[in-house]
């Protein structure tokens, strides 16, 4: 079945993300026929954005990305077809919303770091964190880079902590990337 809209988004965790934030505010994606996709990278936004948008199936796209990669993102999906501006804030008329850096630091400075904290200790991995922050390779380093380095440590814990991230965040704290996509599909 052709789905009504599609979210296309960086990696797993983002869409992992915006399922979370989805199901919170009481929304089921898949049955409201929204697919949100997982490029495997933003090198992927021309052939997603070919296969899905008007020069593919024609479906409504939406999208997540990370600021540093505007220019691809820009360029895949004028490559697919789309009327991609040049204005700032082009991509945001299109439905494309840039996190700073990328949404796992959007969902970090949402949290701040003694929230973040709070979660991993909640999620049993307090120690893991203190080890890793103790290691020699890590001396020297800001908790906001142990952080960082922890959740991409070990496979699938970017995903695990992006919907945990999500359910701890206050309504009013929820990165404005985030919302701003899922208020748009």
């Amino acid at each position: 079945m052709t789905p009504r809209k599609v979210v296309l988004v960086e990696g797993n965790s983002d869409r992992v993300a915006l399922l979370t934030l989805a199901a919170r505010r009481g929304r089921d994606l898949a049955a409201e026929g929204v697919e949100v996709v997982s490029m495997g990278g933003v090198t992927n936004t021309r052939s997603f954005a070919l296969r899905y948008g008007p020069d593919g199936l024609g479906v409504p796209l939406a999208g997540l990305y990370d600021a540093p990669d505007e220019a691809k993102v820009r360029g895949g999906l004028s490559a697919a077809g789309l009327p991609v501006s040049a204005d700032p804030g082009g991509l945001a008329e299109l439905g494309f919303f840039a996190c700073v850096a990328d949404l796992e630091d959007e969902l970090i400075r949402a949290l701040g770091l003694d929230g973040v904290d709070e979660v991993i200790a909640r999620a049993g991995e307090r120690r893991s964190l203190a080890l890793l922050a103790g290691m020699p390779a890590q001396r020297g380093w800001t908790r906001l880079a142990v952080v960082r380095r922890f959740l991409g440590s070990q496979g699938g814990r970017k995903a695990r902590y992006a919907a945990l991230f999500v359910d701890a965040l206050e309504d009013h704290r929820v990165p404005a990337p985030l919302a701003a996509v899922l208020d748009r599909v």
